[in-house]
């Protein structure tokens, strides 16, 4: 009995390691395209950080990223899946508001970057000025990580209690060190670049091309990172609200490039919310000083 018995457990824990795995392949697949805006957001919080604290902050935000999914997000969502499912839905569509809202007051100052960058960097303290970098990625990846959660969520809502919490915890830890990683790669070319040219040889003009390509990536990544936000929120309200999500998704049913129409859609959505919050902040700050 006590074989039979030590058998049995081991076949269920056989069992709920290959849901788990399966799971959490699914909801990897699914948070894709959250991921690739979660880099690009991060990667952009770097720019106008002191190159030897480039890695200290990347390493920071992850730490902040993972207490946000491990201790708030992850917790949150096992509660309310159980006990109040409806307010999920809420939740995200308050979290997309905000990533339209950052995104179109990104867009607004964008001919102020490179000015309020220097700014920064000479007349404030360096230190608070990385403090606040920080604090912003964070915040913004709290909005980022909780769609990750939400997707992967949805993944397993039906499954048992044990296998949702598994697959949610797998999904934060692999999904933090993946983007952080690669974050930690990208800011790092223009090192790898001094490095190559110093070797010299063959190697001395690759070096010089990443050199002299390392500011226009960061850049890119900047506007690739703006453009993310605004379209995870654009489609977080898309999804939020049935009518604008039926007939979008039927007017671009059938059309040629579906899936590119179907982010320009979100972008613009969201450039059109994130306007009329940042409208509505204008607002409110007047009255208030009156």
């Amino acid at each position: 009995m006590p074989a039979s018995g030590l058998l049995a457990l081991l076949d269920d824990i056989a069992s709920i390691a290959d849901d788990v795995a399966t799971l959490s392949a699914a909801a990897a697949r699914k948070s894709t395209g959250i991921v690739t805006d979660d880099m690009a957001v991060t990667a952009e919080q770097a720019i106008g950080i002191r190159r030897e604290r480039e890695i200290p902050v990347v390493l920071a935000v992850a730490k902040g990223s993972l207490r946000n999914k491990a201790l708030i997000l992850a917790p949150a969502a096992l509660a309310l899946n159980a006990v109040a499912p409806w307010a999920i839905l809420p939740l995200l569509m308050a979290g997309g508001s905000f990533l339209c809202f950052e995104g179109v007051e990104k867009v607004l100052h964008w001919g102020h970057v490179a000015e309020d960058v220097g700014d920064d960097l000479s007349t404030t303290d360096p230190e608070a000025y990385e403090k606040g970098r920080i604090a912003g990625a964070i915040r913004t990846d709290l909005i980022l990580s909780a769609e990750i959660i939400a997707i992967s969520l949805g993944e397993v809502k039906d499954s048992p209690f044990l296998s949702q919490a598994v697959v949610l915890y797998v999904i934060s830890i692999l999904m933090t060190i993946g983007v952080y990683g690669i974050v930690a790669g990208l800011i790092k070319l223009d090192d790898l670049g001094e490095l190559l040219v110093r070797r010299g040889g063959s190697s001395k003009s690759s070096g010089e091309l990443l050199l002299k390509g390392a500011p226009y990536l960061m850049r890119a990544i900047s506007i690739i990172g703006t453009f993310a936000m605004l379209m995870v929120g654009g489609h977080i309200l898309r999804d939020g609200i049935p009518p604008v999500h039926h007939f979008l998704e039927h007017a671009l049913e059938h059309a040629p490039l579906a899936g590119l129409l179907s982010a320009l859609a979100d972008i613009g959505l969201g450039g059109v919310a994130g306007l009329v919050l940042v409208g509505v902040a204008v607002v409110v700050k007047r009255v208030r000083k009156k």
